[in-house]
């Protein structure tokens, strides 16, 4: 009797280990996020707005209108940069996030609004499980790297997005776990969660670049029999297939790129428009957010010089890079460099390396000062700054 007393206790502490070990990752997410909702609560109250109107403000509000009624039937109240409606201009948003969002609202009792949010938070905290893996992967990391770097990426400075209706948790989500597979050598299952992030956003192109290259150098060398060829062959179908079906629709093979000029002024330009930007907006020092985003822009090439010399994986490097040629290499909205920066997590490595050497109070403080300054950067963006981000 006595030892199956004494049992009891032990068998029931080590379920309560493993509880916190497996929610960990999602405990992270869900605690700095949360700071986050509640700097934004008392920001909207102060700017006269409510939380919700906050959170599916600009793009958002084109993914409910698209998980409402399709390409074919969404409302007139949608427009574009230049303040016009046209239907076409749907086509610039991928089909990932409202096509699950829409899924989940047929559920009963379940609104647009409720499913949208459900799809942004069961994709964060899919995206922290992936990042706590990526921490566990690469060379020198462990479980902590992976924790701190789930911290950080909920903390980041428009991390915002994570917790509006916009299509960032979910992409980031699927981009992880490819780049994961990536380094697992897990090939199909790269190439599977490749495609799928092609559905979500056009930053899917940086995903390609990392797989299809690692792909490819192991068919160089002959490594992992046919895996790495299905990896490379599976992973752009996603993309290419959405800007196919696109092209079809407009009559043009490049109908997707002249929706976003047309709608939006971006197109691909070298940089020059950010470069002129960057200048004009610490000369005049007209808006804090302008500032701070140059600034981050500045932060995230330092951070790649970084990753380079910290001997970071370099299909995730590839990866960073691209995700920041394609962003600070675009013109159209300056004021969304820094929320489309958020998808180069791989680029906070670095940071989480540095951070996880110091000692816990260090790390701790560390965190929840950056979590407070991003919930504050995010709420700002959303609530008292007017135009788009």
């Amino acid at each position: 009797m006595s030892a199956i007393t004494t049992a009891r206790p032990e068998a029931s502490s080590a379920t309560s280990r493993q509880v916190a070990y497996l929610t960990a990752p999602a405990l992270v997410f869900l605690g700095v996020r949360a700071i986050g909702l509640v700097v934004l609560a008392w920001m909207a109250a102060r700017n006269g707005r409510s939380i919700t109107t906050a959170l599916t403000s600009w793009d958002g509000h084109w993914f409910l209108g698209l998980a409402q009624g399709g390409y074919g039937a969404a409302g007139r109240d949608l427009v574009d940069a230049h303040f016009q409606h046209d239907q076409s201009n749907l086509l610039a948003f991928f089909p990932g996030f409202p096509a699950l969002t829409s899924l989940i609202a047929h559920v009963p009792g379940v609104t647009l609004v409720d499913a949208a949010f459900a799809v942004t938070v069961l994709s964060g905290l899919a995206c922290s499980y992936g990042l706590v893996r990526l921490g566990e992967s690469v060379p020198g990391g462990s479980r902590r790297l992976g924790l701190v770097l789930a911290a950080l990426f909920a903390a980041s400075p428009m991390a915002v997005v994570l917790s509006m209706t916009y299509s960032e948790a979910l992409f980031c989500a699927f981009a992880v776990w490819s780049l994961v597979f990536t380094l697992e050598r897990r090939w199909v299952w790269a190439g599977v969660f490749c495609a799928l992030s092609g559905l979500v956003r056009p930053t899917a192109a940086a995903v390609i670049v990392a797989v299809g290259l690692a792909a490819v150098i192991a068919i160089v060398r002959r490594e992992d029999g046919w895996r790495p060829w299905v990896g490379a062959l599976v992973a752009p179908v996603g993309l290419v297939g959405y800007l196919a079906w696109v092209g079809v629709r407009t009559g043009s093979w490049d109908g997707w790129f002249q929706v976003q000029q047309r709608g939006w002024g971006s197109q691909f330009d070298g940089g020059i428009a950010t470069f002129k930007f960057a200048l004009d907006a610490l000369a005049s020092g007209r808006s804090v957010l302008e500032v701070l985003t140059v600034g981050l822009c500045v932060v995230a090439i330092a951070l790649v010089v970084l990753c380079i010399r910290r001997r970071v994986p370099w299909p995730l490097i590839a990866y960073g890079i691209a995700v920041l040629i394609m962003d600070l290499g675009s013109n159209g909205l300056m004021n969304s460099k820094a929320r489309l920066m958020l998808p180069a997590f791989v680029l906070l490595i670095p940071v989480g390396m540095a951070l996880v050497r110091r000692l816990r109070s260090t790390q701790w403080l560390t965190l929840i000062t950056v979590s407070v300054m991003s919930a504050w950067f995010g709420a700002y963006a959303i609530t008292a700054w007017p135009y788009a981000i």
